[in-house]
């Protein structure tokens, strides 16, 4: 047993579907997760919103099994760009339900010209570095697994606001020449 008792709750979720969803997302992948986007079987949002699904099911089941919604560290890269992405959105006055390309892998992949592998690799990295550390370095206490997460939380918040500042006059700059476009 990893870390005393934290995975005494085994059986929170059906093993099947566990090993099924990590089957789903090997064929995802392996038709998906290619250069330059080039998937050689498009599932667009599709793809990723199954997948999603499939892990906030799991991800409610622990949180139901336990009582510890800390769990929901293993959501936390994706949360915060999401977040704050909405809060920065609202600072702007603009439509929640209108497309944008705002979030934090955006303006990584269209401005900066970075390729989307990478932006997943560096996400997937993230991710699990943040996850394996709950798992392996935080004590199993409610109060350590809290800090664990508002700690980690602020950290990854304070480094998206850092990168905004940083680059987001390149997306500012992308919508100018979208206006200018078609005033021409």
């Amino acid at each position: 047993m990893v870390n005393g008792s934290r995975f005494k709750f085994q059986g929170f979720v059906d093993q099947r579907l566990i090993i099924v969803a990590l089957l789903a997302d090997l064929v995802f992948c392996f038709f998906n997760y290619r250069p330059k986007g080039k998937a050689k079987c498009f599932a667009g949002d599709v793809g990723s919103i199954g997948i999603a699904f499939i892990m906030l099911f799991a991800i409610g089941r622990l949180i139901m099994k336990t009582g510890d919604l800390t769990w929901l560290v293993f959501l936390l890269i994706y949360g915060v760009d999401g977040v704050l992405t909405i809060i920065h959105h609202i600072m702007l006055h603009e439509n929640l339900g209108q497309a944008h390309r705002k979030h934090a892998y955006q303006i990584m992949a269209n401005e900066l010209k970075i390729g989307y592998m990478k932006i997943s690799l560096l996400y997937m990295g993230l991710q699990l570095a943040v996850s394996l550390g709950f798992i392996y370095l935080c004590p199993n206490t409610v109060l350590a697994h809290w800090v664990y997460l508002v700690g980690t939380a602020i950290v990854l918040a304070i480094g998206y606001i850092l990168f905004m500042r940083k680059y987001y006059h390149l997306h500012e700059e992308y919508l100018a020449s979208l206006n200018t476009n078609k005033t021409n």
